[in-house]
């Protein structure tokens, strides 16, 4: 039998069933971040492709800087 009551209490349980959703998913997002930067830091400890990188940023910073 329908009524206004039990209506409430289904659409109650519907909408707070899912409150927490959105904070899991950002949890997972921001494992998921985590994960990604670690292995760039391990990657990046591992070789010498980082220092070289700053290395040629800095040299042509300081070149551009020359001509101005």
């Amino acid at each position: 039998m329908y009524t206004p009551i039990r209506f409430l209490n289904r659409r109650l349980l519907a909408t707070t069933s899912q409150t927490g959703q959105a904070t899991a998913e950002y949890a997972l997002v921001m494992v998921a971040a985590a994960v990604v930067a670690l292995a760039l830091i391990s990657w990046a400890s591992t070789t010498d492709m980082l220092p070289s990188f700053f290395n040629t940023v800095m040299q042509k910073v300081v070149s551009v800087a020359n001509r101005a």
